[in-house]
């Protein structure tokens, strides 16, 4: 279960819990009726047909946000919307106005939508009770928000906010890639993207490149270009693309974080899946 991409949101570490399983229970995911279009709700981490809508370990909780969309694309209600306006000017020698043209679309809707296929969808999330920190498995904010809005329903109140930051994160990451030195523990990676400060201006990007004193790098800079992602490693267990939207991008757990994960046997799928909850968790925080 480990993270791609990371979303956060803040909250406050005083949040009670108190009737988070109730709440879970009554948001659970159901199937999609024949006429709607989607449906969220919570399953179990460790799988849809697996008892339990929460794991936690050491005041970390692990949610997963279910859905299930009818795909119902809209090129094949036109295509067949159309024939039958040919059908009908055909018939009656005029062309049908808008009006009738909305009617007999609503009509082909409520006549595909019960045999459209379903797509089922999960988001992960971490809520961190210690750090009062929600982290997403996304890199889309509005996805974020989705399961934010989710956890919302389960609980009646949750107040938590995207992450912010007192200083423009883009001028952080121009001056370390420019050489300031960086916190301890985090390391440059191989990537990074530059933007002219001017809206639609050029867009460099860099990867699998040496970042530091690279001059090439240095005639960007110079010329007045930002830095807008860069790719940063943290104590030799984490890498990841930060950008300046403050998402985490292409997370991934290093050699030096998952020897133990590898290197022990376990009875079942579940005592892996809790044990990779455990180290995603740990390095998270």
């Amino acid at each position: 279960m480990f993270f791609r991409n990371i979303t956060l949101f803040r909250f406050p570490t005083s949040l009670q819990l108190d009737a988070f399983d109730a709440g879970l229970a009554e948001c659970a995911l159901r199937p999609v009726g024949p006429m709607e279009l989607s449906t969220r709700g919570f399953i179990s981490p460790f799988g849809r047909d697996t008892e339990g809508l929460k794991h936690m370990l050491d005041e970390a909780y692990w949610l997963a946000v279910g859905g299930e969309d009818r795909l119902l694309p809209g090129a094949v209600v036109n295509d067949m919307l159309q024939k039958k306006l040919d059908e009908i000017e055909q018939k009656e020698g005029r062309r049908p106005g808008g009006r009738t043209r909305k009617r007999l679309k609503d009509e082909l809707v409520t006549e595909l939508l019960p045999r459209a296929f379903v797509r089922p969808t999960r988001t992960d999330a971490i809520l961190d009770m210690k750090q009062g920190i929600v982290a997403i498995d996304t890199s889309s904010k509005k996805s974020g928000e989705s399961v934010v809005s989710e956890i919302r329903k389960a609980l009646g109140s949750f107040p938590a906010l995207p992450l912010n930051a007192e200083v423009a994160p883009r001028s952080v990451l121009t001056g370390w890639l420019a050489g300031e030195s960086l916190p301890d523990g985090l390391s440059m990676g191989d990537e990074c993207e530059l933007r002219d400060a001017l809206d639609q201006g050029a867009v460099v990007k860099c990867q699998r490149m040496e970042l530091e004193k690279n001059p090439e790098i240095d005639k960007h800079l110079q010329s007045g270009k930002q830095v807008t992602r860069l790719a940063l490693n943290l104590d030799d267990h984490v890498s990841f693309v930060l950008g300046e939207d403050l998402v985490i991008r292409k997370f991934k757990l290093l050699d030096g974080a998952v020897d133990t994960l590898e290197n022990t046997e376990r009875e079942d799928l579940r005592a892996e899946l809790e044990a990779r909850f455990a180290l995603m968790s740990h390095e998270l925080r």
